[in-house]
C-alpha cells in the first residue's frame, strides 16, 4: 500500500493523527525536501528508509514506491499541505493504479486554512463573500485562460492564490483589471503556521511594495477580497434568536 498523507503546512502539531501514525509505521517515506518541514521525519521508525523527492524525478519516486511494495513495505509519501491541491499526487496514483498497486490518501490541512487561521479571519462572512477561489498565476504550469485570475477576479468572492508571489505585481493587476477595486484588502502570509511565519497587510495599491520590502519571494499565501479585513458584515443566522432550525425555535 502507498499512503499519500498531508503533512500540513509547515508546524508538526497541524498534520492528522492519522497521518502522523501512518509516518511511524512506514517502512519507506518519500517526502517533499523543498517545503515539507523536516521536523516530521522525528516521527518515522528508526529503521525506515527515507528519501526526498526535491531531486527525483516521477520515475524515480514510482522505482522506490514499487520495489518498497514489491518488498511488502508500507509506503508513506508526504506531501505539503493537503496533497490534493497542487500536490502532483494524481500522476503518480494513476501509474501505481496501472501497477495494480492499491494507495489512499491522507488529507491534511492546507496552507490557505492556515493563513487564515494567523490573520484570524473568516473567509465566508455573510453579506460579504460565500465563495471562495483557490486558483493560481498561470506560469511554468499552464493556467486555463478560462480560470485566468482577470476573469476569476469579476465575482469579487474571496480568493486564496497559491504559488504567485513571486509575481505579485501581475497578480495586483490582473485582480484590478477582472473588477476588485485596488482598495480592496490583500494579505500575503508566508510560510504560515511556520516559526517564521510573516504577514503582510495592505491594499491592491500597495501590496506589491511591500512585499518587495520584505522580500518575499516564495512559500507564500495570498488572501484578498473584504472578508480578509472589513469589519461589516451580518451576523450568522445560526445564532439568531428570531431564527427557527432543526435543532431550535425562534424566540419572539
Amino acid at each position: 500500500m502507498v499512503y499519500f498523507v498531508g503533512a500540513g503546512p509547515g508546524d508538526v502539531d497541524l498534520i492528522t493523527v492519522k497521518g502522523a501514525s501512518l509516518l511511524k509505521e512506514a517502512d519507506v517515506i518519500i517526502y517533499a525536501g523543498s517545503l515539507v518541514n523536516p521536523e516530521h521525519l522525528k516521527l518515522a521508525k528508526r529503521d525506515a528508509e527515507i528519501y526526498d523527492s526535491a531531486s527525483m524525478t516521477l520515475d524515480e519516486v514510482l522505482k522506490v514506491m514499487v520495489e518498497a511494495v514489491n518488498q511488502g513495505k508500507m509506503v508513506v509519501r508526504l506531501h505539503t499541505g493537503d496533497p490534493s491541491l497542487y500536490g502532483a499526487i494524481q500522476e503518480q496514483m494513476d501509474q501505481l493504479h496501472k501497477l495494480e498497486i492499491p494507495t489512499k490518501v491522507v488529507p491534511g490541512v492546507s496552507s490557505f486554512f492556515a493563513a487564515a487561521a494567523s490573520i484570524k479571519r473568516e473567509l465566508t462572512l455573510p453579506d460579504v463573500s460565500q465563495t471562495v477561489i483557490l486558483t493560481r498565476l498561470s506560469g511554468r504550469t499552464l493556467v486555463p485562460e478560462k480560470e485566468s485570475l482577470e476573469s476569476l477576479a469579476s465575482h469579487r468572492a474571496t480568493m486564496a492564490i497559491f504559488l504567485s508571489v513571486q509575481q505579485i505585481e501581475d497578480v495586483v493587476r490582473e485582480l484590478i483589471q477582472g473588477g476588485y477595486p485596488d482598495t480592496t484588502p490583500i494579505v500575503v502570509v508566508q510560510r504560515a503556521s511556520w516559526p517564521n511565519e510573516k504577514i503582510v497587510r495592505g491594499n491592491l495599491r500597495d501590496i506589491a511594495a511591500k512585499v518587495e520590502e520584505e522580500k518575499i519571494f516564495k512559500t507564500a499565501m495570498i488572501l484578498v477580497g473584504d472578508a480578509v479585513a472589513t469589519e461589516e458584515y451580518s451576523l450568522s443566522k445560526l445564532y439568531d434568536p428570531s431564527f427557527t432550525h432543526e435543532y431550535r425555535e425562534a424566540t419572539k
